[in-house]
């Protein structure tokens, strides 16, 4: 089967947020993305809702059901609650997405920048990770090349995400051949300890291919900032189909 695309839809909530009002309309984006094929819908809410906010996730939800395909929902377990805010687990629980990506960001981060640090963080996962699977839920960890990963089979984690930053700068910078083996490497410890992979940041039409590529056997890729740049010059339904020709063949 070939690697399936999970359309985040963040920058759909900025620019509807930048402005005030209901327009970027979220909802209507995910339509758009999934009767263009696209196989879900990410998203990461925020403690400050600089984006995604908890109504959107409760609507997203509801259009994932119908369409009857994947909801992924992104966050730092360790966030706590606050007005506007239940907390990503509390989140989760409530809505019982297919699958709860982990991920270690500050509320101050413009943007996700690391995986876990497993042999610190491990033991302090292990009980979330317990709970969203006690939720039903599919619990992927955020991690970089080279790390240990096996940590996350351990724990109860059913895939990691490969925090694809690095890949991407060192892509535009014309080395992706210096850090794809460890990519490979990663990927191929984590299906040894049983556990599936998923891709993340930074991906575009330009630089995926050649990921998947030298990369064996990725379930999953979620791509958001990359994919709706694209789409202001291309459309959107496009630009789905796009990026489901690259994946198709692999």
């Amino acid at each position: 089967m070939s690697t399936r695309l999970s359309v985040n839809l963040n920058k759909i909530a900025v620019l509807r947020n930048s402005r005030g009002g209901a327009e970027p309309c979220v909802v209507r984006a995910a339509r758009t993305c999934l009767d263009a094929g696209a196989h879900g819908i990410t998203v990461h809410p925020r403690p400050d809702a600089r984006h995604i906010r908890h109504d959107d996730v409760l609507a997203l939800a509801e259009v994932c059901r119908e369409y009857g395909v994947e909801f992924n929902i992104e966050g730092n377990p360790f966030a706590p609650p606050r007005e506007g805010y239940a907390g990503f687990v509390a989140l989760c629980e409530a809505v019982r997405p297919a699958q709860a990506t982990l991920v270690p960001d500050d509320d101050a981060q413009i943007t996700s920048d690391h995986g876990f640090d497993f042999a610190r963080d491990a033991d302090a996962l292990a009980p979330l990770v317990a709970r969203l699977k006690d939720a039903g839920c599919r619990v992927s960890l955020f991690a970089d090349a080279g790390s240990e990963v096996a940590h996350a089979a351990r724990i109860g984690a059913d895939r990691v995400e490969l925090y694809t930053g690095p890949y991407a700068e060192a892509f535009a910078a014309g080395r992706a051949g210096d850090v794809l083996p460890a990519f490979a490497a990663t990927a191929t410890a984590a299906q040894a300890a049983g556990l599936a992979v998923n891709a993340g940041h930074d991906l575009s039409q330009a630089n995926l291919g050649a990921f998947l590529d030298a990369v064996p056997g990725v379930e999953e890729v979620s791509i958001g900032h990359a994919l709706i740049g694209e789409a202001l010059y291309e459309g959107l339904a496009t630009t789905i189909a796009r990026y489901l020709a690259i994946l198709s063949p692999r």
